[in-house]
């Protein structure tokens, strides 16, 4: 009995045991898994955290990289927008200086010799006004001969095209005693202008020569004239010369006039009169046969009061012929006069002499044998007719105009009128016997 009891105590003590150890495995087992749970929750947590970190930086290096392509794109669109405004200043410039290169105003020649210093002179006060206007009126140097020294100062300014004429053959004058320069000058001449219209196919050209300077608005003044010149076939040339443009007898740098004298001393042609001019072009004295009726077929020039331009050489081929009394005091322009604004149409065949005859009629006529004398003593517009050539020069002599007719007709004259500024604002205007009748006033 005591046996069984100790046996039965040992089997609930084995089974107590048994269950206490599976009990001890299972709660083990559940803190084993526990414990994988949680080091697996920590090492999840521990990676979402490194991850939730990478993904901050990842935010923070898009947000950056965002700014810097948006500091970017606003930098691009800056210099879009310079380089736009750049496109578009070349494109009007380019455009500007196309339109220039396709339509210049005139070629402009300057006509020299053996005069180095003068031609000097000459092209740097042209280049002072060409230069924003050089595709307009591009530079020509046209030299008569071989003196090198013009042709190494003519070469030594980049804005200059230079030409030279060669003509090694015997002058064979026409009267005995003549000057063979004025022979040279008149080939030289022919030579340049049918280089410039039929070699480089210039439709005008303005002839200086190499004792001159320009004014101010030379080439304003030319560019407003080619239009006139162009539309009105009744206009030979346009010059920029008055031989009465002495200081004493001009006021007025706006106003033009028709002549029926040529001037010269700079002065532009169209390529349809030198069609016409160039195949009868004269030997000698070029000048002088322009101013013959049967070259200029009653065609006129267009003068200035003020003188455009300004001769300085007393030495040359005429030997300073009335240098002293006519080219010397001679006032170049030197205000800026807006021709592009000034209306011209008062030069046009139909309107001038209607235009120029109201003011000789609105003149007071003075007569007699004291005319000059009573001329100083009126404040207003005065006229004074002369008889004949002979009363003419004794009237100019008194006032010292120029006396010099060719073929009939006094220097600058208009139908027989010479218009000249006397004593500050006053005109004088020396009538001939058949002038008024040509502009269609009524003898007083």
């Amino acid at each position: 009995m005591a046996v069984r009891n100790i046996c039965d105590v040992r089997i609930l003590l084995f089974a107590a045991a048994a269950a206490f150890i599976y009990i001890q495995m299972r709660l083990f087992a559940t803190q084993s898994e526990y414990a994988d749970r949680l080091a697996s929750a920590v090492e999840s947590e521990i990676h979402c955290t490194s991850q939730m970190r990478l993904l901050i930086d990842q935010i923070s290096m898009q947000q950056g990289r965002i700014v810097a392509l948006e500091e970017t794109k606003k930098r691009q669109d800056e210099e879009s927008g310079q380089l736009r405004a750049l496109v578009h200043d070349f494109e009007r410039k380019g455009v500007q200086r196309l339109i220039d290169k396709q339509v210049p105003v005139a070629a402009v020649v300057v006509m020299a010799c053996s005069r180095p210093d003068y031609l000097e002179r000459t092209i740097d006060s042209i280049l002072k006004y060409q230069h924003s206007v050089a595709s307009k009126f591009p530079l020509f140097v046209s030299q008569d001969g071989a003196d090198e020294n013009v042709k190494n100062k003519a070469l030594n300014y980049n804005q200059v095209t230079y030409m030279q004429h060669l003509d090694f053959g015997p002058v064979h004058t026409e009267r005995a005693g003549e000057l063979i320069a004025y022979y040279k000058i008149a080939s030289h001449y022919k030579w340049a202008l049918d280089e410039l219209f039929y070699k480089h196919n210039f439709s005008r050209v303005i002839i200086l020569e190499d004792d001159m300077e320009i004014s101010v608005d030379f080439f304003d003044y030319f560019e407003a004239a080619a239009t006139l010149l162009e539309n009105d076939k009744t206009i030979l040339a346009v010059s920029s010369w008055n031989d009465n443009g002495q200081k004493q007898f001009v006021h007025d740098p706006n106003i033009l006039y028709r002549s029926d004298f040529f001037p010269g001393l700079g002065w532009m042609l169209t390529k349809s009169t030198w069609d016409e001019l160039s195949p009868k072009w004269p030997k000698a004295y070029w000048d002088d046969w322009l101013r013959l009726k049967e070259n200029h077929k009653g065609r006129q020039f267009i003068r200035p009061e003020v003188c455009r331009t300004y001769n300085f050489g007393e030495h040359g081929s005429s030997m300073g012929q009335f240098f002293k009394q006519y080219l010397e005091p001679i006032k170049m322009n030197d205000v800026h006069v807006d021709w592009k604004s000034m209306d011209l149409s008062y030069l046009t065949q139909e309107n001038y002499l209607r235009h120029f005859g109201n003011i000789v009629s609105n003149a007071k006529p003075v007569h007699g044998t004291d005319a000059v004398l009573k001329a100083y003593n009126i404040d207003g517009d005065v006229r004074i007719q002369y008889k004949d050539q002979p009363d003419f020069e004794h009237i100019a002599r008194q006032f010292g105009i120029f006396e010099e007719w060719k073929d009939g007709i006094p220097r600058t004259a208009y139908k027989g009128v010479v218009v000249f500024r006397f004593q500050t604002s006053r005109r004088i205007f020396l009538v001939g016997p058949d002038s008024l009748k040509q502009l269609g006033i009524e003898h007083t």
